[in-house]
């Protein structure tokens, strides 16, 4: 790959480096039988879909950056990663959906949140669900674009450590409530302007 072919892929990687981090936080607290606090105890109790989600997340944000690069767009590798890629997305997307249902409700967090995530999670497993279905019937162009848009919903953990770094750092607090509900929204939002942008950039070359 030349340099400019890598740019787009590292970048992705990178943005989503903050929650691979805190997934595997997570997971080394688990593995480690960790004291039971407030913060942690729907994990210890229920700690199968947490781990389905983070594994998930760090093959499908790594190994999905790479499907960017069009000289592996070209090849025999992008399908078989896709074959990776598309159970690994679909299982980020329906764990997310299993904690929102099972799992209380952290402080911080509230209903409108948890309807947002009921909302996106499901989003992103029609993506998927399309994406795939688009490629069966040799539809490359809507084979692009739903993949894209789920991967887009996939990496929202990344930008939203991003929308929530302003106000931590002029309050000196985490957000919750609605305040926490609106800057989450917001890093979908960025994600899928970008989605919708890469897009249209590429229709037009």
């Amino acid at each position: 790959m030349t340099m400019r072919e890598w740019r787009l892929p590292a970048a992705l990687i990178l943005l989503g480096l903050i929650p691979m981090i805190a997934g595997a936080v997570r997971l080394t607290e688990l593995g480690t039988g960790p004291e039971v606090t407030p913060a942690n105890t729907r994990f210890i109790a229920d700690p199968l879909p947490v781990v389905l989600h983070v594994v998930g997340a760090v093959v499908y944000t790594t190994l999905g950056a790479f499907q960017f690069v069009p000289r592996l767009r070209r090849r025999r590798w992008h399908r078989l990663a896709g074959r990776v890629l598309v159970p690994c997305g679909l299982t980020v997307a329906l764990s997310g959906l299993w904690m929102t249902f099972a799992y209380d409700l952290p402080a911080h967090d509230n209903d409108v949140l948890a309807g947002m995530r009921l909302v996106f999670g499901s989003a992103m497993a029609a993506s998927i669900v399309l994406g795939l279905a688009a490629a069966l019937r040799r539809d490359f162009t809507r084979h692009r674009a739903w993949m894209v848009r789920g991967y887009a919903i996939g990496l929202g953990a990344g930008t939203q450590a991003f929308t929530h770094a302003p106000y931590v750092a002029a309050t000196g607090d985490q957000p919750d409530g609605n305040v926490r509900a609106g800057l989450v929204l917001a890093g979908w939002l960025i994600n899928l302007a970008v989605a919708e942008w890469y897009l249209r950039h590429r229709r037009l070359r």
